[in-house]
């Protein structure tokens, strides 16, 4: 499907990305779901997400904090008070330390409160895109504070494209473990 461009099909294909997820975490074995990722000795897997996430949950807070980010981000510039997508420090050549910083702070995070938060989240998130018009979601320049992009295409990004990745993730560790079965 291509890059949702209207609200309705923002809503539909997270939703459908979402459910889609869950339902390949819900179809492993307890083996799998156990296993630690072992990803990175690819050259292919030049992305530093490969060698950070180490399992399930590391995904799933990892979606969860972006979550907060649009959150955030929408919240505080729709009240007055500018900020920026990404915190300070980051930017978008850096923010790959910033998702190492959320991999650390989750690390004692336990699976099921990472699945509760992940799943109150998503809710939260297309609450939010639900109270917007689809002129505000995807007309561009709209808002003074999303700059040249407008702000479905960060939802986007939150939501079902950050949720296809963590799909294509998690595909890739059952291949990897029922290939070694």
């Amino acid at each position: 499907m291509p890059r949702p461009a209207t609200k309705t099909d923002l809503i539909l294909v997270a939703n459908q990305q979402f459910d889609k997820m869950w339902t390949l975490i819900d179809s492993m074995t307890m083996e799998e779901f156990n296993s630690s990722f072992h990803f990175g000795d690819d050259p292919k897997d030049k992305e530093a997400h490969w060698k950070r996430d180490k399992n399930l949950r590391d995904i799933l807070v990892h979606l969860y904090e972006w979550h907060q980010l649009l959150i955030h981000w929408i919240v505080s510039n729709q009240s007055g008070h500018e900020v920026s997508f990404l915190p300070k420090p980051y930017n978008w050549r850096t923010y790959s330390d910033m998702n190492r910083e959320f991999w650390a702070k989750h690390q004692n995070t336990l699976y099921e409160d990472a699945k509760r938060m992940l799943l109150k989240s998503h809710k939260e998130v297309l609450e939010l895109i639900e109270s917007f018009s689809n002129e505000a979601l995807f007309e561009k320049q709209h808002f003074k504070w999303s700059g040249t992009t407008n702000i479905g295409s960060y939802c986007v990004s939150a939501t079902s494209s950050h949720y296809n990745w963590a799909i294509k993730k998690i595909k890739r560790q059952i291949k990897k473990l029922r290939s070694h079965a």
